[in-house]
This record gives structure tokens, sequence and C-alpha cells, in this order.
């Protein structure tokens, strides 16, 4: 397989509020993309490269977007981190900021789907995964432990193995992930404890030849006016990404 250095962008971001209401914008700004927006509610298609909340020393999404917030106002919901590409949900209204909080425990009516390029094959083709996991803040990494104890939280996923990809040097696969729970690193950590970290994810063992193998791919849910809504990334075309074909991807 062909591999590439990449060196994630990052961007300092302006782009004006939208004026209508409940209005998609089709056009790119700066590396953001608004994917749908209402009073309460932006959804955006974020760049890697960013960091998800407000910050000082290096450009975010809070910092670019701030200006649609009501007041000031803008916290984000769905989390990325800084080298995670894709839908992201963040709230304008301090009402919206409650509502959407408290209905990402309710698993039926917010799921949060990603796409993620581990090295090597796994042995089972779909399944859920669970593991303990601790989070070093010191260290801003997460790590699979065997007992419970203070710090330590329960994480699970569901994967699908979408396809996979060998050659002599290397093998890889696409796989579709839903999250269930909402840990540090989830994903990250959970695929390298099993010896199939994410391709590109350096932290992890991953290595650097790639950017980074996880986008965060759909997120379905209702708004604050009870609108369900699904949106997408359209980021799934490019590296690594692109190296497979998933045309189930979109059911």
């Amino acid at each position: 397989m062909e591999k590439m250095r990449y060196k994630a962008a990052v961007c300092s971001v302006t782009i004006s509020a939208l004026r209508a209401n409940e209005r998609k914008d089709d056009k790119m700004t700066d590396g953001i993309k608004i994917l749908y927006e209402d009073a309460d509610t932006l959804v955006i298609d974020k760049p890697a490269g960013l960091l998800s909340e407000q910050s000082e020393k290096a450009p975010s999404v809070v910092n670019a977007l701030l200006s649609h917030g009501e007041n000031g106002f803008l916290s984000p919901i769905t989390r990325l981190d800084r080298e995670v590409a894709g839908v992201m949900l963040l709230a304008k209204t301090a009402k919206g900021a409650a509502y959407y909080s408290a209905l990402m425990s309710d698993r039926e009516r917010f799921k949060k789907e990603y796409l993620a390029v581990i090295t090597g094959k796994m042995e089972e083709k779909g399944g859920e995964l669970y593991d303990l996991l601790f989070k070093d803040s010191a260290k801003n990494k997460s790590y699979v432990v065997k007992r419970m104890r203070r710090g330590v939280k329960a994480a699970s996923l569901a994967y699908e193995v979408l396809d996979e990809k060998e050659d002599a040097q290397d093998s890889l696969s696409l796989v579709r992930v839903v999250l269930h729970t909402g840990r540090t690193h989830q994903i990250r950590v959970q695929f390298s404890s099993r010896r199939h970290p994410l391709l590109g994810d350096r932290k992890y063992g991953g290595g650097d030849a790639y950017p980074m193998g996880l986008l965060s791919y759909r997120l379905s849910f209702q708004t604050v006016k009870g609108k369900p809504l699904t949106l997408v990334s359209e980021q799934a075309d490019r590296l690594p990404f692109s190296l497979f074909s998933f045309p189930d991807a979109e059911k």
C-alpha cells in the first residue's frame, strides 16, 4: 500500500453566523463545514488538527465558532480528540447544553458511529468489546485495567468489519464502531489493547505514516424541538479511509 507522510492542518477560522433558522450550509469556510444549525444546535464536520474545547494555546472549534453561540455561549457536546475529524455536536444555549448532555445517555435516541482503520485483522468480524479503562490525566492517556478501582470506568462498544486490505507489508481493516460509552480515547485504547492499534495513532502504537484512522462518521439524535436528524461526515473519501471500499457505510 502506498504510504504518505501527513501533518494535520492547523488553521485559524472565522465564520459569520447563519441567519436563517434550521438552514444547512453547503460551503466550506476555512476548513469547517456546518452540517446543521438551529437556535440551540450547531453540528459541524470538524477537520483534524483543531481542539474541540476553547483554548488560548491552540486553534479550537469553540474559538472559531463562538459567534454562533447565544451571548458568547458555545458548549461542545460530542468532544473529538484533536487528531480526529468528523461530525461534532455543539450547543448554542445553556438550555441546549442541558438537553443534549442528558440525551447522550439514551442510546436509542442518541447514536454515535465512527469509522476506524485498524492494523491487522480482527479474529471476529463483528461483536462487542468490554473493558475497564483508567485515565492517566498527567499523561493524557487511557489504559485497560483488570480491576475496578478509583478512577476506573467501564467502557463498551460494538463493531463490524466492513473491509480488509492486505499486501506484503500491511494488513489493515476498516471497522464501523458504535459507542455505548464515551470514555477518553475509548476506541483507540480498546483496539490497541487487542494488538490492533488505529492506523496513524502514534500515542497508542499505530505509527505516523498516515493521518489518524478514526472518523466521527455519523450522528443521529433528536433536537431540542424534537426534530430527528442523521448527519454524516463528508470526509470518508480521505486517507486512510479512501484505501477501502465500503458501499454499505450509508446503511
